[in-house]
């Protein structure tokens, strides 16, 4: 592993996500003693600041988004003082040399790249020119990186000119989160699951990621990209990955990469008929009145709000086993979770006295709520005549109570700190990302041979009423 890095620099930084995420993320390092000593923070963006106001900035975005409970004047005060600010128009070539001189000095230095993918390509060759790349550089790149599998190699040439694979650092940030890790300890930590984790076992398994909002003031890139390439070409095909993989031999950033990407090959090609599409219409999220989407976006639109996929994983581990995804804006609650569906009992010896069996299910509810919870029959207290009386109960651990003493991260905690210690285990490698793509593509293909379009769904439904018949005429259901 490279040494820790001494400079950080951060692109985009007076934009939404360096406020939101990326500014209280690097606080939380800090006032946790997590940040190296000698690390500097570096700045950039087109606005005019100097240090002074960009400092003013970011401690307004801390007080704003670092809860109150952990927010701690003196320990801002000296985080801030770790930050410079250098003001600089992406395209212009001459401003550089003001960020390599901001830089001052040698060391490993990490950059966050949070622009416009338009906007790659000319600032890596203009970091190249200036000798901010190469063997003491690392580069983070936040998505999205392409619109389809010719746009992301594009992308990834570019970058490769100047950084080597071992150096690039794509974010999910999904993979930052603590249940998604958590999952990988789940599997693999405890013998339990892995001999029913197949096939043999599990009838099928259900991915959602749910959201409530809108638009959210990303109209250009959403309707450019719509649900499919949004949210299941990264964050639900990394989640159905680490679900999917076989145990790697160690967890590092090759064993682990290595395993996923067979997984993503693996992917049955998709047939139209075997997706739904949908366009939120006006409806009511919340008790909230909202608008359609073409109302919200201003303009008629084709683009997909929400789509549910039956794919198929084709290897001896998971032949024959269903994955449901689906994802969507404008449902009826804010939740991502993995539903992993056991097989029914093959004989039930309480079927006499006319109990019933479920069959065991576990759930990985990943937000809002973090908790693991795997549900089993037990025995219904009670004297009961004819035989035993059975009840689902549920075996939970919720993360907040069973981890109370710890402090609840933002997943770009665990990124931004994975950055600056030159660990990629939890990036997407080059050929997982053109894996997804790839895939992708071909489901946009079927897509446009069908003659696919966007069926109505009112907001604050679980979308049109064909994705439950995608999943209900296989004998099974969503899990709402």
């Amino acid at each position: 592993m490279p040494d820790k890095a001494t400079t950080l620099i951060l692109f985009g930084a007076t934009g939404d996500l360096a406020a939101r995420m990326l500014l209280p993320s690097l606080y939380g390092l800090h006032r946790d003693g997590l940040l190296p000593a000698a690390l500097k923070i570096v700045a950039t963006s087109r606005s005019a600041h100097d240090d002074a106001s960009f400092r003013d900035h970011a401690r307004t975005a801390l007080e704003a988004h670092v809860p109150e409970a952990y927010f701690e004047a003196d320990s801002a005060a000296s985080f801030l003082e770790r930050v410079s600010y250098v003001t600089l128009d992406a395209t212009d070539a001459a401003g550089y040399q003001r960020l390599a001189d901001a830089v001052d000095g040698g060391g490993e230095i990490a950059i966050f790249l949070s622009t416009a993918p338009s906007l790659f390509k000319p600032t890596i060759d203009n970091l190249e020119a200036v000798g901010l790349a190469g063997p003491h550089v690392r580069l983070a790149l936040e998505k999205p990186l392409g619109s389809d599998l010719a746009s992301s190699r594009s992308i990834n040439d570019a970058v490769a000119k100047a950084f080597p694979e071992e150096r690039t650092f794509r974010i999910d940030h999904y993979l930052g989160k603590e249940t998604v890790q958590n999952l990988l300890a789940l599997r693999f930590a405890n013998l339990l699951f892995e001999p029913v984790w197949s096939s043999a076992h599990i009838d099928h398994v259900q991915i959602t990621v749910a959201e409530t909002v809108g638009l959210e003031g990303r109209a250009d890139y959403y309707d450019g990209a719509g649900a499919l390439r949004d949210m299941v070409q990264n964050h639900m095909l990394q989640l159905l990955a680490l679900v999917a993989m076989e145990p790697p031999a160690s967890f590092d950033a090759t064993a682990v990469r290595d395993e996923k990407v067979k997984v993503l090959r693996s992917l049955r090609p998709m047939r139209a008929e075997d997706s739904v599409i949908g366009q939120f219409t006006a409806g009511a999220v919340g008790g909230k009145p909202v608008p359609a989407y073409a109302e919200e976006l201003g303009k008629p639109s084709g683009i997909e709000t929400f789509v549910a996929l039956k794919a198929h994983v084709d290897n001896w581990r998971w032949a024959g086993v269903p994955f449901y995804l689906r994802t969507g804006k404008r449902l009826p609650q804010r939740r991502t979770e993995i539903a992993i569906q056991f097989r029914a009992l093959p004989h039930s010896m309480f079927a006499s006295g006319g109990a019933k069996a479920a069959p065991n299910r576990l759930i990985i509810a990943i937000q809002p709520e973090e908790n693991i919870t795997l549900e089993l029959m037990a025995k219904q207290p009670g004297l009961d005549r004819g035989g035993i009386r059975l009840r689902e109960v549920e075996l939970d651990i919720d993360q907040a109570d069973a981890f109370a003493d710890v402090r609840r991260r933002i997943a770009y905690e665990r990124l931004l700190l994975d950055l600056i210690e030159g660990d990629p285990t939890l990036f997407v490698r080059r050929d997982e990302v053109e894996a997804q793509w790839q895939w992708v593509d071909q489901i946009r293909a079927a897509w446009g041979e069908a003659g696919a379009t966007p069926r109505p769904y009112a907001a604050g439904n679980w979308g049109p009423s064909a994705a439950i018949a995608l999943i209900e005429r296989d004998g099974r259901s969503w899990n709402d």
